[in-house]
């Protein structure tokens, strides 16, 4: 759906019923349909329906995914916090009727959700940020600059949970609608967010987004963008979000997490394999490591074998749930 279909959706003011006969929707009640098909058009657009279910009710579209993509994962960290991606249940509320609130809103986890399912963080990995984070670039927590992240901008968290920090450009390159007016994800306030230009394809000027990497928008009154620099995503909200406190986050496997590895790795790679195998391999010092996992007959299990840095190198194994 481009810029000028979702533009007479929102202008619209009544809709056809069979046989000629008019009925008048209470603005409130167009505005929520009207966001609902946008919402669902952005995925299934993007070429991501079959992965990604979106359903619309009591105020909120539901972004239902595995938070699990198809494309190259992990592949090319260095400061790896030896985390492997999970699949995961992952429902996401975007709300349908969003509205600018009075200041920003950050969180220490996803703060909106890309066409292909896949949370969207800001651009640290140092906890949430205050305020005054904000307005300073947070080198030291850059997961980009710290090399966290894999070649299409994400990585696998403290849930084991793969995520966006920056721009998603494999999953952009998948979309079968890619360009400047293609919306790639939602943020939680329910406002959409676009590229690094703007949806008619001229260039952003500089200064002309805010704290949280946004901007006016005269169809969804604001949007969010992508871009070069920091904070290179959304990196807070600025919709009213009454329910904050209830956002999810992802249920982490039942195992204590690993601790990044002074210096980095070298050679890190994962694969996938027909059995359902996925493996990630690096060395450092010198050294071999793993972590490998197949999943089990008990649903949202798997088995794992590990040999990492943070356990000294002691090749360990069990089965883990979500």
């Amino acid at each position: 759906m481009n810029r000028s279909t979702i533009d007479k959706l929102y202008k619209a003011s009544a809709v056809l019923l069979g046989a000629g006969l008019l009925y008048v929707v209470p603005a409130n009640a167009h505005d929520e349909r009207a966001h609902c098909a946008s919402i669902a058009a952005s995925i299934s657009d993007a070429g991501f329906a079959d992965d990604v279910a979106v359903t619309c009710a009591d105020g909120v579209a539901v972004v239902a995914s595995d938070t699990y993509p198809d494309h190259t994962l992990m592949t090319g960290i260095v400061g790896t916090n030896e985390q492997l991606p999970v699949p995961a249940n992952y429902a996401a509320p975007v709300p349908l009727q969003p509205s600018l609130g009075s200041s920003p809103l950050t969180r220490d986890a996803a703060l909106g959700v890309a066409v292909n399912g896949v949370p969207i963080y800001d651009y640290t990995g140092g906890g949430e940020m205050s305020q005054a984070d904000l307005a300073h670039h947070q080198a030291q927590h850059d997961t980009l600059l710290t090399k966290q992240l894999d070649v299409c901008g994400g990585h696998a968290g403290r849930g084991d949970d793969y995520h966006y920090h920056v721009k998603p450009t494999c999953m952009i390159e998948q979309m079968e609608n890619a360009g400047d007016d293609a919306v790639i994800g939602w943020a939680f306030d329910g406002f959409p967010i676009y590229g690094d230009n703007n949806p008619d394809g001229s260039s952003i000027p500089e200064g002309a987004l805010d704290v949280c990497n946004g901007q006016p928008d005269d169809i969804f009154g604001y949007r969010y963008h992508t871009s070069q620099e920091a904070p290179y995503i959304v990196q807070c909200l600025m919709g009213e979000l009454p329910n904050a406190g209830a956002l999810p986050r992802v249920r982490p496997m039942t195992k204590s997490a690993g601790r990044p590895p002074r210096g980095g790795v070298q050679g890190l790679v994962y694969t996938e394999d027909a059995a359902g195998t996925r493996s990630m391999e690096y060395t450092y010092q010198g050294a071999d490591y793993f972590m490998r996992y197949t999943p089990t007959v008990r649903p949202g299990c798997y088995s794992y074998e590990t040999r990492t840095v943070t356990n000294k190198g002691v090749t360990k194994t069990g089965e883990y749930c979500r």
